[in-house]
């Protein structure tokens, strides 16, 4: 994230906060992998803070913290929309899921063989990892985090997709080399929109919410 350390720890406190309460509120079990992901993603900026305190570099905390951004975060989103998703938008999700489970192997696999170092530039953490063919590792990301949240048949999850694809956009532009870390921040923020989605009442029987 920008900023410091401390804008890090606070963020992640935060968000995390903000997991529970929706980890909470939760209405189904199969709701729950979606609503912990503030958890995730709180937990995420938490341990970047400890990437700023130890100057980047190539340590525990920049290896957890590149775990959580890239192979784990494209396998989770997808499953979990596909856990809370109604029957009838499940065919569709087939998508997203399967690309997940590949972009999320083949990450796994790099960041297993390769190394990976966070750099500070300034107000912001750069992390390197050396990724074969990266545009098609990042379409296939971009496929299974914001394709699963747009195609999720809520409108709810599908204004989180778009929130988080817009920040995609902006983050890439504004900062090509830390663009996941900045990118990883905003989609934290954003992921309080599970907040109001967790609580949704449960009509299960019957028509859904934000269908």
């Amino acid at each position: 994230m920008c900023w410091s350390a401390t804008a890090d720890l606070v963020a992640g406190g935060a968000v995390t906060a903000i997991g529970v309460a929706c980890v909470a509120r939760a209405r189904r079990a199969r709701d729950l992998p979606l609503a912990a992901l503030p958890l995730l993603l709180g937990a995420h900026q938490i341990i970047e803070s400890a990437v700023w305190r130890a100057d980047g570099g190539s340590g525990p905390a920049t290896l957890a913290w590149a775990v959580i951004a890239l192979p784990l975060l494209p396998l989770w989103v997808p499953l979990g929309v596909l856990c809370a998703a109604p029957e009838r938008v499940r065919r569709r999700l087939a998508v997203p899921v399967v690309v997940g489970l590949v972009t999320s192997a083949v990450l796994a696999y790099c960041l297993a063989t390769r190394p990976v170092t966070a750099h500070v530039r300034g107000h912001t953490l750069g992390y390197a990892v050396d990724l074969p063919h990266s545009p098609l590792l990042i379409a296939g990301y971009l496929v299974a985090t914001i394709g699963s949240l747009l195609l999720s048949g809520d409108r709810r999850l599908a204004w989180l997709g778009g929130l988080v694809a817009g920040g995609a956009a902006v983050c890439a532009a504004l900062w090509r080399y830390e663009f996941i870390s900045t990118w990883c921040a905003f989609a934290a923020v954003c992921s309080v929109v599970l907040l109001a989605w967790s609580g949704r009442p449960d009509v299960s029987a019957g028509r859904e919410p934000g269908r």
